[in-house]
């Protein structure tokens, strides 16, 4: 299994049965093939409907999830205009967003949306998501290519939003904050405490109930 499969995976048994969703893209999107049998999600996505699913033959024409890319939908979807869409969002309406991350910090603090002087399209939704949904997971790769730390004292890049994150999935490790403090909660499979401590920046605590991702079956 490959590192963003690993995540996806560990994620997936985050979410409960009826959770609302929204799904950031990239690896965010790989999720929904690792749900544990009898845990149904229903996917939002800000751009307008509730119902999100897989492509199924051939795209219809103008259906496309938030990233602009063809998509499908479940029965008893739901479409709706912008307003409606980030009402749901900022009212507290979507249970989990899982987004991918480019700097998380010690303090809860992301920033995901860009790199100064590198063009960039704009913040999208990422911003009023993450004040919004009521728990806030991001999914990224622990360590940038060329080996740096993402997981920070503090973020260096422009901020997506502060003290909003809830917890950290890579595959090293996963980290909740508890009572505001970056917990080590899980370790990967194979991965041991020295190789996380020496892969990142930030001051975390380590649960007295740390223990090895338990990932199913079908996952390896």
């Amino acid at each position: 299994m490959d590192a963003k499969d690993l995540i996806a995976c560990r994620v997936a048994q985050e979410l409960k049965d009826g959770d609302v969703v929204n799904l950031g893209i990239g690896l965010p999107t790989l999720i929904p093939n690792y749900l544990s049998e009898g845990v149904h999600i229903t996917l939002q996505s800000e751009n307008g409907f509730l119902g999100l699913g897989p492509l199924v033959g051939d795209p219809l024409p103008d259906l496309v999830n938030a990233g602009g890319k063809p998509c499908g939908m479940l029965p008893g979807t739901a479409f709706f205009d912008s307003a409606m869409s980030f009402a749901i969002i900022r009212g507290g309406h979507v249970d989990v967003t899982v987004l991918g991350g480019l700097q998380v910090d010690q303090l809860g603090n992301l920033a995901n949306w860009m790199v100064p002087g590198k063009m960039v399209p704009g913040m999208g939704g990422a911003m009023d998501l993450v004040t919004g949904a009521r728990n806030v997971i991001v999914a990224m790769e622990h360590n940038t290519k060329e080996g740096d730390a993402k997981i920070l004292k503090q973020c260096e890049l422009p901020l997506t939003a502060a003290g909003k994150v809830t917890a950290i999935a890579t595959e090293l490790a996963y980290f909740r904050f508890i009572g505001g403090v970056l917990t080590l909660v899980e370790t990967a499979p194979g991965v041991s405490l020295d190789e996380i401590r020496a892969k990142t920046e930030a001051d975390y605590a380590v649960s007295p109930d740390c223990r090895e991702m338990r990932l199913p079956a079908k996952a390896s």
